[in-house]
């Protein structure tokens, strides 16, 4: 299936991959990855097909309701993991546990936490990196130049300000589907 996705991605599509393409062949086993802008459920298949195309095994979380019939199969069989997002819970403390007792684990995060367009990032996603003691990851969905641009492993610091500022350093000029498209 894997000259599927390729044939769809690059050909059908008209994306590619830039920067850290090698980034599945690396050492890295676990990693919380970050994908931005996330502004549309369009995000989810090319995530899919770039899964594919470059055979790097990942996860994903979404809400509990998400993984109900008809669809809880197929989201559990592509990597995604439900979550309880009732409130009065420590949500960083439970997905960084995700990562004890796996050797390879690799989780797909929005730092946004919508699909909306937002001014600021949540920061679950570096907690979380930070609780469970892995680098993140960063890539791109770049609508207007049809690319996903992926960084080199980056490991927070004690300064959440200035990583932050060298994160969305990253997407700098990149353009979702709805800003792409509207």
């Amino acid at each position: 299936m894997r000259w599927l996705a390729k044939f769809i991605y690059f050909k059908a599509l008209g994306w590619k991959v830039v920067g850290n393409t090698n980034f599945s062949k690396n050492s890295i086993k676990k990693a919380v990855i970050i994908a931005a802008p996330h502004t549309s459920w369009s995000d989810f298949y090319i995530s899919l097909l770039l899964r594919k195309v470059t055979q790097l095994k990942t996860s994903f979380i979404g809400k509990k309701e998400l993984f109900t019939w008809p669809f809880g199969y197929y989201f559990r069989a592509v990597g995604g993991q439900a979550l309880d997002r009732t409130p009065g819970q420590n949500k960083v403390e439970a997905i960084a546990k995700l990562f004890e007792g796996k050797e390879e684990f690799r989780l797909v995060l929005s730092p946004e936490g919508t699909r909306k367009k937002v001014d600021q990032w949540k920061t679950g996603f570096y907690y979380i990196a930070k609780k469970a003691n892995v680098p993140i990851i960063m890539y791109t969905f770049d609508f207007k130049n049809k690319q996903n641009k992926v960084s080199q492993p980056f490991y927070p610091t004690e300064d959440l300000e200035a990583d932050f500022k060298f994160m969305k350093a990253f997407y700098k000029g990149v353009i979702g589907k709805v800003e792409a498209y509207s």
